[in-house]
């Protein structure tokens, strides 16, 4: 097996730490959500084609698109919540 093309790598460790950062909001809570996104990781660990890895970074970017739309969904409620109960 060869190693992965370092770019890759690089985006990876980015992506991987952006969603943690981001996980510290997670409304099930910081420990809920790191080891989920630690197994998710860990699951395509041995991916070592450049196309494979590429998907993989796709597919976590979309998945940082929709967690950010579930803060926002949520921070709207809240503010729709505040102000319409007024």
């Amino acid at each position: 097996m060869s190693a992965p093309n370092p770019e890759l790598r690089r985006q990876v460790i980015a992506i991987y730490k952006e969603l943690l950062h981001m996980g510290k909001d997670y409304p099930l809570g910081f420990s809920y959500f790191r080891p989920r996104l630690h197994r998710a990781f860990m699951a395509n660990a041995e991916l070592r084609s450049d196309d494979a890895i590429q998907k993989g970074i796709e597919r976590a970017e979309f998945v940082k698109k929709e967690i950010e739309a579930l803060y926002y969904l949520k921070r709207y409620r809240t503010l729709r919540k505040r102000y319409d109960g007024a």
